[in-house]
């Protein structure tokens, strides 16, 4: 049976990039990308697209029977700052949208889910230093809380109605392909668009947060390699852990000077320093490495170098 799949939530950072691997994968007509509202035009144009508001159930299910999908790829959600300032529109949107979907699956309209989690499920009680897959988890913020609590309700529609639903833990991610969303870890990519365009960046964390991240090619190609892996070999229903890179403001900046030396940034924390200093450092993914041979391919220079040529070709600036 051919693999088609709805990507909910592709108009997002993640989604943006996910659904045009997933097309070039499984071939344009069979990724069949949907949002709140209408996407960009290489996306639209590549392929079928949908508006779809993530916690309709009801339409959910309509476009599946139209397409036949089989997998649902669910990425709508409201990120940490954003939440933050709409506690229960973002409560509502991240639960709803997942139970909608778990139970899509667990009435077999659809075969497989894949749901992300993110390192907001861990709190200032967590070990920050190569946080272990099981630990405590106290999560401070309502993004996190969220993501803690759906991770534990895929992991029921696993245990109990045979779901194959399947998720990871994101550390922060950095593309040049679409502009920050509302995240903690967001600097990590406005920094790069700052660093061009103006030559400054006045950073919101200060100089010595140092926060598990990820480019967004690597974030990718994990996510669609645990969705192809063996469900024998998906030992793990909660959430993995995912790791390639940890780093500072300041060593990012670092970074980016040695391709743009004149480079300047400041500091001037706000109410998000809270939220990071409650997230690991560091991340062990020991598990997702063995139980689905993950392992990713960019480290801080390689990702710094591709986001300014690329970002540099996009905004036609160097």
């Amino acid at each position: 049976m051919s693999t088609t799949i709805l990507v909910l939530g592709a108009s997002g950072q993640i989604g943006t990039e996910l659904t045009q691997k997933l097309r070039e994968v499984y071939g344009n007509a069979n990724v069949i990308a949907s949002d709140i509202r209408e996407g960009n035009e290489a996306m639209m144009n590549a392929g079928p697209f949908e508006i779809i508001d993530a916690t309709d159930k009801k339409t959910i299910l309509e476009v599946i029977k139209k397409y036949e999908v089989n997998q649902v790829y669910l990425l709508a959600a409201m990120l940490s700052a954003t939440a933050e300032k709409f506690p229960q529109k973002a409560w509502d949107l991240n639960m709803s949208s997942l139970l909608a979907v778990l139970d899509l699956a667990k009435e077999k309209h659809i075969e497989q889910v894949y749901w992300p989690s993110s390192i907001a499920v861990f709190g200032e009680t967590t070990p920050k230093n190569n946080t272990p897959q099981e630990t405590i988890m106290e999560p401070s913020t309502v993004y996190g809380i969220s993501k803690l609590s759906g991770e534990f309700w895929c992991k029921y529609y696993h245990d109990k109605f045979g779901v194959d639903v399947r998720s990871i833990r994101y550390p922060g991610i950095v593309s040049w392909k679409t502009k920050p969303g509302g995240g903690t870890t967001d600097y990590a990519v406005d920094i790069y668009f700052k660093a061009i365009e103006n030559g400054t960046y006045e950073c919101f964390l200060s100089k010595d947060t140092r926060l598990p991240m990820m480019y967004m090619a690597d974030a990718v190609e994990a996510t669609i390699k645990l969705m192809q892996a063996d469900p024998n070999n998906v030992k793990i229903r909660t959430s993995y852990n995912l790791a390639a890179i940890d780093f500072t403001p300041n060593e990012i900046a670092n970074s980016i000077q040695k391709y743009l030396p004149n480079f300047n940034i400041t500091f001037k924390p706000d109410f998000r320093q809270k939220i990071a200093d409650s997230w690991p450092s560091s991340i062990d993914d020991s598990a997702a490495r063995k139980d689905w041979d993950w392992n990713h391919k960019y480290n801080l220079d390689r990702m710094t170098k591709e986001m300014i040529t690329s970002l540099s070709a996009e905004l036609k600036v160097m």
